[in-house]
């Protein structure tokens, strides 16, 4: 009898398993708000810019373009050639993006900018809704691909939008943005980079 009491107050090394599992998505999720926590602290006290966020694509040939035009905007296709020999602004767009509303009449202002040929992605959108969305905001692009089911923004190695990449004449990415343009990044990133490039071409 003595052992078979023994037996029975030993915890079973299944109930064991099953506590550890449930322990991992506490694990994962303290984790990441330690992550969070940590950028949003970084962001408050030293003032690091969270959109500056790095891509391994920098410094690399951008991804081949072949997505077909937006029908109805009158706009050629966004293809290799629409960038080819030209330094270029690859925007990711999309009619539901707030962010991208708020972007766009800074994009209008850098269509104005004759360093600069701006084409774009738009990203798992409706063309019915994308045709809306530039017919109320106006359209700074020369070129737009629809991307219906994200894979050309996997491809480029999208976060999230609206996201912006500055490719050279030469078809390598100089830089990227993540998150809407500020009057900030683009003082502190773009206009830095586009000048840089310039200065390449000319040398």
């Amino acid at each position: 009898m003595s052992l078979g009491t023994e037996e029975g107050n030993k915890p079973k090394s299944g109930n064991t398993g099953r506590y550890l599992l449930a322990l991992i998505p506490l694990i994962v999720f303290a984790c990441i708000a330690l992550a969070v926590g940590k950028v949003m602290y970084d962001q408050e006290v030293h003032g690091t810019d969270i959109s500056a966020i790095p891509s391994a694509l920098i410094g690399t040939k951008a991804p081949t373009l072949a997505l077909t035009p937006l029908e109805g905007s009158n706009l050629p296709a966004l293809t290799d050639d629409a960038i080819k020999g030209k330094l270029t602004l690859v925007n990711v767009f999309a009619s539901w993006c707030l962010p991208c509303r708020e972007e766009h009449p800074v994009l209008k202002q850098l269509a104005k900018d004759g360093r600069l040929n701006i084409v774009a992605i738009n990203y798992k959108d409706t063309s019915e809704n994308a045709l809306r969305f530039l017919g109320e905001l106006g359209n700074p692009y020369s070129a737009i691909g629809i991307d219906p089911n994200g894979s050309a923004a996997i491809d480029w190695g999208v976060y999230g939008i609206p996201e912006s990449y500055l490719v050279g004449p030469d078809g390598t990415i100089l830089y990227k943005q993540v998150g809407p343009f500020t009057a900030n990044s683009l003082k502190e990133g773009l206009y830095p980079a586009i000048e840089k490039a310039q200065g390449k071409s000319a040398s």
